[in-house]
């Protein structure tokens, strides 16, 4: 039943409601369950990355310490380091648990098996992909104009 669970809050988020449900399993199968405690840090800024970690139970801040004082509360049921299951990159700012929290990790290379295995889902990723871009170029464009 857990497993179930985990499929169902996986397809909470919008990039993954263009995933295929076996696809979803598969990516939930393949999952690290990760049990952070108050003041844990997931990752920090600098650090290279290699998955995106999806929030079960709980919240993180995100602090940059570029930018002083700017922090960022990130609660259940949103997706962490999403570029980090496309790409190699590093980490843009470090994230600490604000509460006991429960992460599934999800690593890169299965999320690009499911691409490979999953045609249908890797189109329907870059379509969805492809209209974010578009709707932030939109959005930036009328900013400067």
């Amino acid at each position: 039943m857990a497993l179930d669970d985990d499929v169902r809050d996986l397809a909470r988020l919008p990039l993954f409601q263009e995933i295929e449900p076996e696809a979803l399993r598969l990516l939930a199968f393949s999952a690290e369950t990760k049990i952070l405690r108050l003041g844990d840090v997931l990752f920090r800024k600098g650090e290279p990355s290699d998955a995106g970690y999806f929030i079960l139970s709980g919240s993180f801040q995100l602090e940059d310490p570029a930018r002083p004082g700017s922090q960022k509360v990130i609660p259940a049921f949103a997706l962490i380091g999403e570029m980090a299951l496309f790409t190699n990159t590093e980490r843009p700012a470090t994230v600490i648990a604000r509460e006991p929290s429960t992460v599934m990790k999800i690593g890169r290379h299965v999320f690009h098996r499911v691409l490979k295995e999953y045609p249908k889902t890797a189109v329907r990723i870059r379509a969805a992909l492809e209209a974010r871009l578009v709707g932030l170029s939109d959005n930036l464009a009328k900013r400067v104009i």
